[in-house]
């Protein structure tokens, strides 16, 4: 009897652990996300580079490309993320992957014009032997 209750008790305190680990990571996503909003808007296009991967692809309502691409974009000013206004935020965790949802409404400059659009801003992240890369980036624009 005391055996079953040591296991199940173990059991529990091992569940507990692995929960308080998966709510720390998911912690550790939103706070990337942040940054990395924060690096958009400051349009510090070296530190997006170095966490957004090689292989990284990203997709606007005019159209999708690639990790150079979105970079020169932003050091350009082509788009200026000025300001991501953060409504909700979800994690999911499944493996090395982390798949953030943001209700966004983000005021933006582009070709020189300003535009504020609400989007679900959809961000993979991979888990690497140098830390967290972002592996794609998608915005679907809400009808409000």
């Amino acid at each position: 009897m005391k055996i079953a209750i040591l296991g199940f008790l173990l059991s529990f305190l091992s569940f507990q652990f692995s929960m308080a680990q998966e709510e720390g990571l998911k912690n550790q996503i939103i706070e990337l996300s942040k940054t990395k909003w924060e690096w958009m808007a400051n349009k510090e296009a070296d530190k997006l580079a170095e966490l957004f991967d090689d292989q990284s692809v990203f997709v606007h309502m005019g159209g999708s490309w690639g990790k150079e691409r979105e970079v020169n974009i932003i050091r350009s000013g082509g788009i200026w993320y000025k300001k991501a206004e953060i409504h909700e935020v979800s994690v999911e965790i499944i493996d090395n992957t982390a798949i953030l949802l943001n209700r966004i409404t983000l005021i933006a400059e582009v070709g020189g014009n300003e535009v504020t659009n609400p989007f679900e801003v959809t961000e993979v992240y991979i888990k690497k032997a140098e830390g967290w890369k972002l592996g794609s980036l998608s915005f679907t624009k809400l009808l409000q």
